[in-house]
């Protein structure tokens, strides 16, 4: 599974070493390279200490998300990502184009 995959990334991205992580875990670096291996499965609230020691969302070892470091989103942001997908591409096309003219209108207004 993916999951095991990216905690591993994570962890060498941030140059810690297994028992570091299991120290923060509270397990021993054997116990924590199976689950690093895929050999025993991830319970759900050590998956949740490590999305807080790294400081990203659960999505990204999951592999629901692409990037590690992704914008917190409020509710008006989820809620206008969510009407996006909604639109057929013809118009995501007119918003984009609309897009574009704000920006530019409101660059000249600097």
């Amino acid at each position: 599974m993916a999951l095991y995959k990216r905690i591993r990334d994570l962890r060498e991205d941030s140059d810690k070493t297994q028992t570091e992580v299991a120290e923060f875990l509270g397990t021993t670096a054997q116990y924590y390279g199976k689950y690093e291996k895929g050999e025993r499965e991830l319970p759900f609230i050590r998956a949740i200490q490590l999305a807080d020691y790294y400081g990203v969302s659960l999505d990204y070892p999951a592999e629901r998300k692409k990037f590690k470091n992704s914008y917190s989103l409020n509710e008006d942001e989820q809620n206008l990502i969510y009407s996006w997908q909604c639109l057929s591409e013809r118009d995501k096309g007119k918003v984009e184009y609309l897009i574009e003219q704000l920006l530019e209108e409101q660059a000249k207004r600097k």
